[in-house]
């Protein structure tokens, strides 16, 4: 059986024999490639695989469809969005993908967002080094704040215990069956959340009900004091709306790591030029902890797969 690697699992290699190993032994054969946007080249790694293997590159639906032996796809991510999932669903191809790997490291980018903005961190800091002080960059307090959280999954929840934990109210939008929810959670129409939030944390996968789901209607209804957080999706939020609502002080800032594409993005690009923003380049995910237990789960699946059962199903 081959399997294509279509990216790098950032593990280190010893890591990655290890967890080859006892694959390879079953009959399996892996084949590594550096990531690259080019569908020629893709379709050529991918056309005599029975698994492909990837993280968050875009899977373009021509790849797929030039597999004709392909069986199965093996995500080392959360969401699939870039999968051509009808394709899949259409060929009987099934997909997993690595649920649970980033549960921690993407709340605490989350909080770590929001007390540098509260606390002024990368001003005081240019301050600091220029021989200032504090002068008027005094910050405020996260205690005390109700945070909204869009999204109360397995991330989202984590995101409500931290949050929690800082001393912040947590509300959520109702129309989601919760697990085991815990008591300082507050379920609220979602036209409340945003209303009432301070800080609003986004967590929501990107599916057709949640494409643009924060717009200029939503930012409106949020406080001019409050900070949106995107850890979830970059067209979870209406980009051109988001940069509006900075410049006219809908809202007072926005922390933001996901975008309508893949970083490396345009030093140009319109969003990255709004005032009391805070950016990072899509990495909310990657921790060394969080890149272990996802090479972890994804060889896991794998071995699952093997064994006629599909974990982490998708498709």
């Amino acid at each position: 059986m081959k399997i294509a690697v279509l990216e790098s699992l950032a593990v280190s290699d010893e890591k990655l024999k290890a967890l080859e190993a006892p694959l390879i032994v079953r009959g399996c054969s892996f084949h590594h490639y550096e990531r690259t946007a080019e569908r020629a080249e893709l379709i050529r790694e991918a056309k005599d695989a029975d698994v492909l293997m990837l993280a968050n590159m875009p899977l373009p639906a021509e790849v797929v469809a030039a597999a004709e032996g392909l069986k199965y796809i093996d995500v080392a991510f959360t969401g699939v969005d870039h999968i051509p999932m009808d394709l899949c669903r259409a060929r009987g191809i099934a997909v997993s993908n690595a649920s649970g790997y980033s549960n921690e490291a993407v709340p605490e980018l989350a909080v770590g967002m929001v007390l540098s903005i509260l606390r002024n961190l990368r001003q005081v800091e240019q301050a600091c080094r220029a021989g200032g002080t504090k002068a008027g960059l005094v910050g405020t307090e996260l205690k005390g704040k109700t945070v909204g959280i869009l999204g109360y999954g397995s991330i989202g929840s984590r995101s409500g215990e931290l949050f929690h934990a800082f001393g912040c109210r947590i509300v959520t939008a109702e129309g989601h069956r919760i697990k085991n929810r815990p008591d300082f959670l507050e379920v609220l129409p979602q036209a409340e959340v945003l209303r009432q939030a301070d800080v609003l944390v986004l967590h929501t996968p990107l599916n057709e009900a949640t494409h643009g789901l924060i717009g200029k209607a939503e930012l409106e209804m949020m406080k001019p004091t409050a900070i949106l957080v995107n850890v979830a999706r970059g067209p979870v939020v209406v980009t051109d709306d988001l940069i509006e609502a900075l410049n006219r002080g809908t809202i007072a800032a926005a922390a933001v790591d996901v975008f309508d594409r893949e970083p490396p993005l345009d030093p140009a690009l319109p969003l990255l030029h709004a005032p009391n923003t805070l950016f990072t380049p899509h990495v909310a995910f990657a921790t060394a902890e969080s890149m272990e237990l996802r090479a972890k789960i994804v060889f896991e699946n794998l071995a699952a797969y093997l064994d006629g059962e599909i974990r982490n199903r998708m498709a």
